[in-house]
This record gives C-alpha cells, structure tokens and sequence, in this order.
C-alpha cells in the first residue's frame, strides 16, 4: 500500500551513513540486539520500551519475517495500517516511524536510499488542556499524603512527571530554595524554584524518607539505580543518603534490567490513578492529568506577567516557540479579547 495516502511531510535526510562502525552486539536474538544496541546508546527506559514494543509490532504484522527480509514497501505498510485501521495519534506513528529507522540503522545497520525518503507524518498543534487556580485547588483537595505532595510539586515548579519521580535528595537544596533537575528530556540539567509553600511537606518527606533508607541499609538491600556508568564509577554512591529518592515505593522491586531487588521510585502509574479519581471527584469535566499541572504552572505565570522567556527556562524548552502555545491559551475566553457580542450587549444597556 503506497504512503500516499498518509500526510507525509517531506522527508529529511535524517540516517547518514556512520562516520565509525558501531560497536559489536553480543546478544543473538534480534530484540535482545535491540536492547543491546539502546543500552549501549543511553536511551531512556521508556524509549527502550517503546522500540521493542513497535519493532515486535512490526514483526507480527509480516507474519513474523525477519526485517532484514523486509523493505521500504514493508515498512510503509505496516505505518499505513497504523494510521488508516488502528488511527493512531501523529505523535505515535512518529515513534513507530523511529523505531523502525533505529532498528535498520542502528541494530541492523542497513544504510539503503529509501530509508532517507520514508516522510514523516505532519505533526498538527493542539492546545494544551489548563485548569483555572479554582480548579486547581479543587483536584489537590481530593488527594492526601504523597500524592498531594506529589501533586504540588508539579504545580509550583513546572515539572514533568518523571523528572519530579526521579528527584534524589541531593537535587533538593533548602538553602538555595531550588531543586535541580537531573537528565530532563533531551538529557539536559536545569533549575526550578523551591516553592515557599513546599518547605515544610518537604523536609518531613525526606525525614520519613531517611528511617526508610536506614532500614533499608540496615537489611542489607542494594542501593538505588544510579544513571548510566555512575554505578560502576562509584559502586557505593547508590546506597548512600544523597542518591536515595525523594519520593521512594513503599516496596522493593526487582530491577528490571539488572535482575537487582533494590527500591525504585514511585511508580507514575499509581500517581496517575490517584489524580484520576481526584479528577472526577472534583467534577473537573476537563481530560485533566497529572502532566496538565505543567501546563497550568506556565499558563498561570504568564497571567501573572512573568516573562515567556524566564517561563521557557523553567519549563526546560529548547525554543521558545514551544512555549508561546500559553499565550494561545491566554487569549482565549474571557482571559484577554473581549467578544464583540459581549461589546454589544454593553452599549444596549440603559445608563443611570
């Protein structure tokens, strides 16, 4: 089935040939190469989990042929029964678009023409979803504990789910009143205001965090997951105060790449949950989640008159054009342009 069908942008030139060999695969299975080769390139978890997932998708749709038997026709139509049978979103069928490009060109390593002209879907822009501060407070009012904490943190520093989940307790610095975003998207480091109202919630998180790490010192247990060769450089850096999460699972778990029982952050299928229900229980009829906290934490500065770029900082966006969808956001309603409707009605009204 041609692409055509699909609202391919013009293709770029994105897969060039390697200037060096990539290091050898040890592994012999095709996704174990897979996970290999993304291991060895430091990408995220969740892109690893993205790439098998797309790259067995792609599999079992030929009929479980190896891709190496396979080409731009193959390719293509799988891309095509995304979009024209499943309907994916455009953001989806990017992924499964580079998951497959990673796939020939980095485990395969399968340079071809055709591989330079698969387009890629026009991705169109959505305004993001924001609560008023009313209904802000409405959804914090139907969490507790943690997840309020959690939530909180969202709103007043601007971050993404992951990056808050990922805090360790060196990050957090009172003194400064300033957190310090590690490994953000795009592997950037950044900086975000302490907000006043956290401080106290905050440090006695950290002071039940501590009899939880004392107990886990205590047993014996594995320190928690260090990013990429920090583990190896400083084998005890894991089990140390500094390195242990700000927002710690109740449980050990197993590591699922090391086979380590160790304690891992909170999950942020559980958060999700939690926001959820608060979510309805606040007759908020907007899709509200966890990551719209994000979304009113700049709108609402903006409102505020705080500079777009001083926002785009704190937001960690490589360009500011990312950030001028809030000021979509600002002028629509009663935020901005007044209706000529509303005009209108106020010159029909009697004076005196």
């Amino acid at each position: 089935m041609s692409s055509s069908v699909l609202p391919f942008a013009p293709a770029r030139p994105r897969l060039q040939p390697p200037t060096a060999p990539l290091p050898a695969l040890r592994a012999v299975k095709l996704l174990d190469r897979l996970r290999e080769r993304i291991r060895l390139m430091h990408y995220s978890r969740r892109t690893e989990d993205a790439y098998v997932y797309w790259c067995r998708a792609f599999i079992r749709f030929h009929g479980l042929r190896h891709p190496a038997d396979l080409g731009k026709d193959d390719i293509e139509g799988f891309l095509t029964y995304l979009a024209v049978d499943r309907q994916v979103a455009v953001s989806t069928h990017r992924q499964a678009l580079s998951a497959l490009l990673f796939l020939y060109g980095k485990v395969l390593e399968v340079q071809l023409p055709w591989m330079a002209e698969i387009g890629r879907p026009v991705p169109k822009r959505r305004l993001p979803v924001v609560l008023t501060p009313d209904e802000v407070t409405a959804v914090l009012t139907g969490l507790d504990g943690v997840h309020l904490l959690l939530a909180r943190l969202l709103y007043g520093t601007g971050m993404r789910i992951t990056e808050a989940l990922q805090l360790r307790v060196k990050d957090v610095d009172f003194g400064q009143r300033a957190i310090f975003v590690r490994e953000g998207k795009g592997g950037k480091d950044r900086v975000v205001m302490l907000p006043q109202a956290l401080l106290a919630d905050l440090r006695a998180q950290l002071a039940g965090n501590r009899l939880v790490w004392s107990a886990d010192a205590a047993a014996g247990q594995a320190g928690v997951q260090l990013p990429a060769a920090l583990e190896r450089k400083y084998p005890r850096a894991g089990a140390s105060w500094a390195w242990f999460w700000v927002f710690p699972q109740d449980r050990l778990s197993v590591d699922p790449r090391s086979g380590v029982i160790r304690r891992h952050h909170l999950f942020d299928e559980t958060f999700q949950r939690a926001f959820k229900r608060a979510v309805q229980q606040a007759g908020v009829a907007k899709p509200a989640t966890p990551h719209t906290l994000r979304h009113c934490f700049a709108t609402h500065l903006l409102q505020s008159g705080n500079d777009i770029r001083t926002v785009q900082e704190l937001l960690g966006h490589a360009d500011v054009a990312t950030t001028m969808v809030y000021t979509h956001v600002m002028r629509m309603g009663g935020m901005a342009v007044c209706s000529p409707l509303d005009r209108l009605l106020l010159r029909s009204e009697p004076i005196g």
